[in-house]
């Protein structure tokens, strides 16, 4: 079954070589200096320049649909006989917003809420940025019913980054 990784910018070729991963998607603000694992070959690495923000903020990138259409691309794209491991900076808010968009988009028979709860059973600290669910929801033509799922779980415990872990999907 494919598998989606999440962990933070930090602790991404570690998670890379742990996995065995063959893609990687990159949630990060402009100009976030990062390197490429070695192992991902550069038309494997998608990356999106976003800011985890909810409103407009001067100097930030504000989520919008062609973000998330970057994103829901990147997804059907991989073609999931290994691993693909998304990141952002701290692992907790647009990662995490982007693992649940892309379950839902690959198995849109499952239940969103279900979908939900296993986000939040594998990371206590997720935190999916609001923006983000909304464009997707509306993208996936899901009806609110992914806002109201990550409403649901609530805002996960506090951490400065999260720990990574893994969604299955199907």
């Amino acid at each position: 079954m494919p598998r989606l990784h999440v962990c933070s910018l930090s602790r991404l070729p570690e998670t890379v070589a742990e996995t065995g991963a063959s893609h990687v998607l990159t949630l990060v603000n402009v100009g976030t200096p990062m390197e490429r694992p070695a192992a991902i070959r550069a038309e494997c690495h998608g990356v999106v320049g976003v800011s985890d923000i909810v409103a407009p903020l001067d100097g930030h990138v504000l989520p919008a649909e062609e973000h998330i259409g970057q994103i829901l691309d990147f997804v059907r794209a991989w073609p999931r006989e290994r691993p693909l491991v998304i990141h952002c900076y701290a692992g907790i808010s647009r990662s995490t917003a982007a693992a649940f968009i892309a379950a839902c988009a690959m198995a849109p028979e499952r239940d969103e809420a279900e979908i939900a709860q296993a986000l939040r059973r594998a990371s206590p600290s997720a935190t999916p940025n609001r923006l983000f669910v909304e464009i997707g929801d509306r993208l996936l033509g899901r009806e609110g019913r992914m806002v109201a799922a990550i409403a649901a779980i609530g805002r996960g415990a506090e951490a400065f980054e999260g720990e990574p872990f893994h969604l299955v999907i199907g």
